[in-house]
């Protein structure tokens, strides 16, 4: 495949820096789900875990497969509210596309920090009518800039239930920045009846494997920790929300659906968590 340079012209202007001389983990998971928007530095970074775990692929389309499911359950739920972090690239259907096919009024604003992601920001904001969907530049591991990024847009009603997706986002927090604390400040504004939705890799099945592939990322300077079962329940059971059927399961099994993403998998091949909980 030859070289599909993203464009540098958007939202952030023709001096944004996208950081092209290295890889990025967002554009690498752009690449594993078959997208252009990614450089040879990304497919390179991205050829050396496909060598070390062929899945990975797979562990990208469950993990977009489980994000479609999730967010129409909640809409189905009455859920009209959503804040997705760490959006990354846009790959179509987003959070918005699934929640307005259910609910055209709903609202969801998008939350990345990183550039490339504003430049393509303009692919987040095509929903529909009679909802409205926006985007902020704010990092996750700083909730309360985000917080005031998001309250400054003004579509959600922090008085209402919003559902909060972590999804793929935190296995490149590390321990160091305090995760569970991160987590918990997020969900502080929300009010009762809001719901938290999250996905999380793990090195349950083959530790050697996912030491290599973490080893990998952070070698090109993003550093990543995997969690086990206990570890990803944590950020659930330390903030005394309440999960919804299965529990924190492996995403391809957290309520499938026929034609739903992959289904016939084994655990070594999904390697992802995920889970639905109500703040109470």
């Amino acid at each position: 495949m030859g070289e599909q340079p993203a464009p540098e012209q958007g939202q952030g202007g023709a001096n944004t820096d996208l950081g092209q001389d290295k890889a990025h983990s967002a554009r690498m998971y752009d690449y594993y789900l078959g997208g252009k928007t990614n450089y040879a530095v990304d497919r390179e970074a991205a050829q050396q875990v496909i060598r070390l775990f062929p899945a990975i692929e797979t562990v990208a389309r469950v993990n977009r497969a489980y994000m479609h499911r999730a967010v129409r359950h909640l809409a189905d739920r009455g859920i009209r509210q959503f804040i997705d972090i760490g959006t990354g690239i846009p790959t179509a259907p987003n959070v918005h596309d699934v929640a307005q096919d259910v609910a055209p009024e709903c609202k969801v604003v998008y939350v990345d920090n990183d550039p490339i992601v504003l430049v393509y920001a303009d692919e987040l904001l095509d929903g529909s009518p009679q909802g409205q969907t926006d985007y902020v530049q704010a990092d996750a591991t700083d909730p309360e800039a985000v917080w005031e990024a998001v309250k400054e847009r003004g579509i959600l009603d922090l008085k209402s239930p919003v559902a909060l997706s972590l999804h793929a986002l935190l296995h490149f927090v590390t321990d160091a920045q305090e995760p569970y604390d991160i987590v918990g400040r997020l969900l502080d504004p929300l009010p009762q009846g809001s719901y938290l939705s999250m996905t999380h890799c793990t090195g349950d099945f083959d530790p050697d494997v996912w030491q290599a592939i973490t080893d990998t990322y952070t070698q090109r300077g993003t550093p990543v920790r995997v969690r086990s079962l206990p570890e990803v329940q944590r950020f659930f059971d330390q903030h005394g929300l309440e999960l919804e059927e299965p529990g924190v399961t492996l995403a391809h099994q957290w309520r499938p659906e026929v034609g739903s993403g992959p289904s016939v998998l084994t655990e070594r091949q999904v390697s992802l968590y995920a889970g639905v909980a109500r703040k109470p």
